[in-house]
């Protein structure tokens, strides 16, 4: 790594509501699991923003709270336990924007991804935090608003774009093609022999998922499989390293 580059560790875990296997809900836990990570930037699915109501309910501050080091961002899909469900999004570094888009398909589970920016020197990094449907054809249908002119490839984005999360889709379906040909994947058989991340101790589906701009080159990639995080919850997190090349442009994706 030289003067002219900067590298950036990025994790995806889907924290099911802090509930471990053991059926135990502990925010401690996960954030234990979230600080082993080591990451300057972790996107979480399935988290709990309930400010009135059962403790374990309270899941974003808490969270927020036991990892001060990290600024936050919180995009709220739908009401849950009276308070806010959705995806939450942490960084070292400080957030210059936030956005969550609806990505949700007529009468399903509300769904979305939440955009959080940060600058990174003299450029823009887009971290979008993604959560898709399980139903196959609801899927279809976010694959294509989430490569839309609206979300991925809006005007206003000049920066590298990091698209993570959990896809809900192990095959190889449309939204995996149609991120596929307009990001660079992380693809785990390639990549790390535990590639799988679902159900999180005896793994048998890879349903979290990392896409990349084509200017940004992968150093490393990897599932977190400490004790911790294997019944934490029925995710398992997967880690990606970064190294981003300096540029003056307001624009450079490859």
């Amino acid at each position: 790594m030289t003067d002219s580059t900067r590298r950036i560790r990025i994790a995806t875990y889907n924290i099911h509501k802090c509930q471990g296997l053991d059926r135990r809900v502990s925010i401690r836990r996960i954030a234990e699991v979230i600080r082993q990570l080591n990451a300057d930037v972790v996107a979480l699915q399935e988290v709990l923003d309930v400010r009135s109501g059962r403790p374990e309910f309270d899941q974003a501050r808490c969270l927020g709270e036991a990892l001060s080091e990290y600024h936050s961002a919180f995009g709220e899909n739908r009401q849950l336990y009276g308070g806010a469900y959705g995806n939450m999004t942490l960084s070292r570094m400080p957030i210059t924007f936030s956005h969550n888009y609806d990505l949700t398909w007529r009468h399903r589970e509300r769904r979305g991804v939440l955009r959080t920016d940060f600058k990174l020197d003299r450029q823009v990094l887009h971290v979008f935090n993604v959560h898709l449907g399980t139903s196959f054809v609801e899927r279809r249908h976010q694959g294509r608003r989430l490569v839309s002119e609206d979300v991925l490839h809006a005007e206003e984005l000049g920066g590298r774009r990091v698209v993570v999360g959990d896809f809900n889709e192990w095959t190889r379906g449309l939204a995996t093609r149609l991120m596929g040909s307009a990001f660079r994947a992380a693809v785990p058989r390639q990549l790390f022999r535990y590639r799988r991340t679902y159900p999180a101790l005896f793994p048998v589906l890879h349903l979290d998922h990392f896409y990349y701009d084509e200017a940004m080159k992968l150093i490393e990639v990897r599932v977190q499989r400490s004790r911790r995080a294997l019944v934490a919850s029925d995710h398992l997190p997967i880690v990606g390293e970064f190294e981003i090349a300096a540029s003056h442009s307001s624009q450079n994706r490859g």
